[in-house]
């Protein structure tokens, strides 16, 4: 039976095993994922994690099917993680067609792959890797079923009482970045809808980990006594094991034409309070600089919650655990993930 971990963890290795834990949901719900899955993208920040926890549902159903984890694995310390925990590894650059070519098949497809920060001056990266690369691997694997990551940044800003955006809601949001996820899903949809591929789309707010986050953000500032920028005043958190066990069950709802799901904690969270309790955790002041806008960039996930469960990791936990990380100096990826950006200029 699964438990949501009370204790924070100690180290980074602990932190990687409470991220990867698979929960009964995950379990039970994937019991007809049978054959070899490929985790494309993989050396990102959740993909690890990712293939850790599908790894464990195939060992858990007592199936010898492999996890492969494909990537161009820039660091040789991220292929060493897939492969100390026996997941197979292959180096490649998706953009690349006859590194494409040359991968193995599979029928099951987990798409992470893509770029954001440093972009904004590069158009023609932006449609290379977030329109052209995702378009050759649907047609690459069009015999796959196929979960590809999105974000919630292809919507339109709404108000912040609204509850966020729902997956009909309209898309028209700023900056080439996001315009070029829009690219990045109709290129999925394409091909789903051209020849029948089983295709998940998961449009993803705001994961939290201890080493990165809009969590660490804020708690970094406070503990610093930077000022905490509050025109994005509003945001939707989910932590990070939770948001993977949604991804992988959203293999379940894969279909033609293809599903759309947003992942995301049920509350939007106000950044005025979430910094105000930081600075009461660490007995720090706060400082604050611009005021709270009308409209942000927020998302509905009713429509996941209610196939997949609520999200068991509660907000107060989160944030003692982050306070207990950032406390002891433990690491963090130094990745700020540039919420207060309101442009889409990455």
């Amino acid at each position: 039976m699964f438990e949501s971990a009370t204790i924070c963890p100690k180290t980074v290795s602990d932190l990687d095993d409470v991220l990867s834990q698979a929960d009964d949901e995950v379990i039970n719900r994937l019991i007809n994922l049978r054959g070899d899955t490929l985790v494309l993208g993989a050396g990102g920040k959740m993909g690890y994690h990712l293939a850790r926890m599908l790894k464990s549902v195939y060992q858990c159903h007592g199936r010898p099917d492999r996890v492969i984890a494909v990537s161009r694995f820039t660091s040789s310390n991220s292929r060493t993680l897939f492969e100390r925990d026996a997941i197979s590894t292959i180096q490649a650059d998706l953009s690349d067609q006859k590194m494409l070519a040359s991968l193995p098949d599979a029928p099951n497809i987990f798409f992470l792959a893509g770029v954001k920060f440093g972009t904004t001056q590069q158009p023609d990266l932006l449609r290379k890797m977030n329109q052209e690369m995702p378009l050759s691997v649907a047609e690459r694997f069009s015999d796959s079923r196929i979960v590809a990551m999105s974000t919630g940044c292809v919507y339109s800003f709404t108000d912040v009482d609204s509850g966020g955006s729902k997956e009909t809601d309209s898309m028209n949001p700023p900056g080439e970045y996001a315009q070029s996820c829009i690219a990045r899903e109709k290129a999925f949809e394409k091909v789903s809808q051209e020849v029948g591929t089983a295709v998940s789309i998961v449009r993803l707010n705001y994961s939290i980990d201890l080493r990165y986050g809009v969590l660490v953000d804020i708690a970094r500032s406070v503990k610093n006594g930077e000022p905490i920028d509050l025109t994005t005043g509003y945001v939707n958190i989910i932590w990070q094991r939770d948001a993977i066990s949604q991804i992988l069950q959203s293999w379940t709802m894969a279909d033609s034409p293809a599903w759309i799901g947003n992942v995301t904690g049920a509350e939007t969270v106000s950044v005025r309070k979430l910094a105000e309790e930081f600075a009461k955790k660490m007995q720090k002041k706060v400082r604050f600089t611009g005021s709270e806008s009308t409209t942000c960039w927020l998302s509905n996930s009713e429509k996941a919650r209610t196939l997949f469960g609520e999200p068991p990791m509660p907000l107060t936990r989160m944030m003692d655990w982050i306070v207990s990380w950032i406390s002891r100096e433990m690491p963090t990826m130094n990745k700020p993930t540039h919420f207060q950006t309101r442009d889409g200029n990455y």
